[in-house]
């Protein structure tokens, strides 16, 4: 990482730099950027743009000398944030992407993307009353191993169990092996897996406070 980091509350000036670390972590954490040449903001517009308008409050940014390096995003409410989504959001994202045809197993990732604005997943991890809240978090190569996950997360789930909220949920790829286990460090349990070996996620909760 070059130079000071920090964190600071995420602005609307923020989004481009949110779509470019989404798209450069997207790939199980790897870089997908060679998966998405035809649409590079295919996963920004389900992962980063909507929390950055809905719930900016909840939305924070680690930045070095080179900008902008990380974030992680949140949802006090994830039902009703869901429910804004359908309501707000995805009607735009299905009418300026056609839904894919043909075999599913011939589309690109984009193609991919492209059908869960059509089809989104709304899933919420049982007992939901206990884990209401949900979080998204990504940090490029040059911010991972300083520590800062963590603190990004704990910052999040405390300001969450300021605002009320018992709990927080979020879903790891089944393959994303370093990042579950982080997650289990950080007191994260497993609530719910779904999918397979290749393609499954698994939802993992925590108490904030």
């Amino acid at each position: 990482m070059n130079g000071a980091a920090h964190l600071r509350p995420a602005r609307p000036a923020d989004s481009a730099a949110l779509y470019d670390i989404c798209l450069r972590t997207g790939d199980t954490g790897r870089d997908a950027t060679a998966f998405y040449p035809e649409d590079p903001d295919a996963l920004g517009r389900i992962f980063t743009e909507p929390y950055l308008r809905f719930e900016p409050e909840l939305a924070t940014v680690l930045e070095d000398a080179d900008g902008v390096c990380g974030y992680v995003l949140g949802a006090q409410d994830s039902r009703a944030f869901y429910a804004r989504y359908e309501a707000e959001w995805r009607p735009g994202l299905a009418a300026r992407f056609p839904a894919p045809g043909g075999d599913p197993a011939g589309w690109t990732r984009a193609q991919q993307i492209h059908h869960l604005y059509h089809h989104p997943d709304y899933t919420c991890p049982e007992p939901y009353a206990d884990y209401p809240s949900h979080l998204h978090i990504d940090l490029l190569p040059r911010a991972q191993g300083r520590g800062w996950g963590r603190r990004m997360l704990e910052l999040t789930l405390a300001r969450l169990a300021e605002r009320g909220s018992p709990g927080a949920h979020l879903g790891v790829a089944v393959a994303n092996v370093p990042a579950l286990g982080f997650y289990a460090r950080l007191g994260f349990r497993e609530l719910l897996r779904t999918g397979g070996p290749a393609d499954g996620c698994v939802y993992l909760g925590r108490s904030c406070r």
